[in-house]
């Protein structure tokens, strides 16, 4: 039994040419980390991330508009925590029950 088994499926992408030069690509013109940006920081990124998880779907592991620049210490804290937590920005109805039928609280 794989420990990883989700990551292990998919990791072998990261190796692709396709995936490399796409990688350079982006960071060529977005050299900045997207994060810090937003927080008035100015940081070389040196991680391209996936704003939605790919989960080895080749479509969405390469789409250029799926990509963003992050410096590594918002890469490993900021973002690796959303996904994680599977951090949803849905809201609530007017009882105040979370409207994301995968919220924990709706299982």
């Amino acid at each position: 039994m794989h420990k990883n088994k989700g990551r292990d499926s998919w990791h072998h992408l990261y190796y692709r040419k396709a995936w490399k030069q796409l990688r350079l690509d982006h960071l060529s013109e977005n050299p900045l980390c997207e994060y810090c940006l937003r927080e008035g920081k100015i940081t070389l990124a040196t991680v391209v991330d996936h704003i939605k998880p790919h989960k080895g779907d080749l479509r969405l592991f390469l789409d250029p508009h799926n990509l963003q620049s992050l410096c590594k210490l918002h890469h490993d804290s900021a973002k690796q925590k959303a996904e994680i937590h599977q951090m949803h920005e849905i809201g609530c109805d007017v009882n105040g029950f979370p409207l994301d039928k995968n919220h924990h609280f709706n299982k």
